[in-house]
């Protein structure tokens, strides 16, 4: 994944499927989280989780722009798949 932006941090997408259900992205700056964003689709629910103490608004926003532009905004919903 190419975005300028983000050159000198390292993007993780991932899906967890143990205490939560459903995918999310992170990133990481000289190994440490700073942000995850995370699409529970048991809850059916958006979460926003902050590692750093104060990170800039315009790396925040450009994070949620890249979760909008790479991760599925549907939730998955697992009554329908049965």
């Amino acid at each position: 994944m190419e975005d300028i932006y983000f050159k000198d941090y390292e993007i993780e997408i991932a899906s967890d499927v143990n205490e939560r259900d459903g995918i999310g992205i992170m990133i990481y700056k000289d190994e440490k989280m700073l942000i995850e964003i995370f699409r529970d689709d048991t809850q059916k629910s958006y979460t926003v989780s902050f590692y750093k103490k104060d990170l800039p608004l315009e790396f925040v926003e450009k994070t949620i722009e890249l979760f909008k532009k790479v991760i599925p905004q549907e939730f998955i919903d697992y009554d329908e798949l049965d």
